[in-house]
């Protein structure tokens, strides 16, 4: 009889953890950054269809990196959940925290399985108030083991991290204006690439809390254009 295999837990887990890390530090970064009136996602990605970025419902946005086929189940399964409980109870009901909490415990629920290879993801939860009544933003990184942590001013997802943190902390500032955000995280993203990035490269999307019901906005061509090089 064949003695099993065995594997001590804390080397499992490290593994695994490894194994997520190298998948998603292979994709380009996400950046996050809030400004005056919401947040904006800005990333390198030509593609004009599989998007990184989109709306969950009236005023929460998601945004990821890894592994397109992993994180694009976890966005439609995101929209049927807030979809089923905007239904039942009411439109307001459906918050960010509450998405952030079933996405994490279904990354930790994977992770933790052992039956799979982990998911190679890392996910942005972002919410808006209405401007009328002040505003204020909720932004949630879920890691690929299901951690969560309460993001403020600007975060960075994906591989490359630390100079594009490094390039955002000298420009990033309160209060920013919409365009003037955006051009900060191109900055940044350029910065690390070691290139220039074209605006036809860069995939922008965004909440904006003045906007009347669905906050959510993407920018492509002229106004795209305008935004990075004005």
């Amino acid at each position: 009889m064949a003695t099993p295999f065995y594997v001590a837990p804390e080397q499992f887990m490290k593994d695994r953890a490894e194994y997520a890390r190298k998948g998603i530090a292979r994709g380009r970064a996400l950046v996050a950054a809030e400004y005056a009136d919401g947040v904006v996602f800005v990333s390198e990605n030509p593609s004009r269809s599989l998007h990184k970025t989109s709306e969950i419902y009236d005023r929460i946005g998601f945004a990821a990196v890894g592994r397109y086929n992993e994180f694009e189940s976890m966005r439609v399964a995101g929209i049927r959940l807030a979809d089923v409980k905007g239904y039942q109870y009411a439109r307001e009901d459906v918050t960010a925290k509450a998405l952030a909490n079933a996405y994490s415990q279904a990354l930790g629920a994977i992770f933790m399985g052992g039956e799979a290879k982990p998911y190679e993801v890392e996910l942005l939860i972002a919410e808006v108030g209405h401007a009328d009544h002040g505003g204020g933003l909720e932004l949630y990184h879920i890691l690929y083991d299901g951690s969560i942590v309460d993001e403020h001013r600007f975060v960075v997802i994906g591989g490359e991290t630390e100079p594009i943190v490094q390039s955002l902390e000298q420009t990033w500032r309160e209060g920013l204006d919409r365009d003037a955000a955006v051009r900060a995280c191109v900055e940044a993203l350029t910065r690390a690439a070691g290139r220039p990035i074209e605006a036809g490269d860069l995939e922008v999307a965004g909440l904006d809390s003045t906007r009347p019901r669905r906050r959510f906005f993407r920018l492509r061509d002229d106004a795209l254009r305008q935004a990075v090089e004005s």
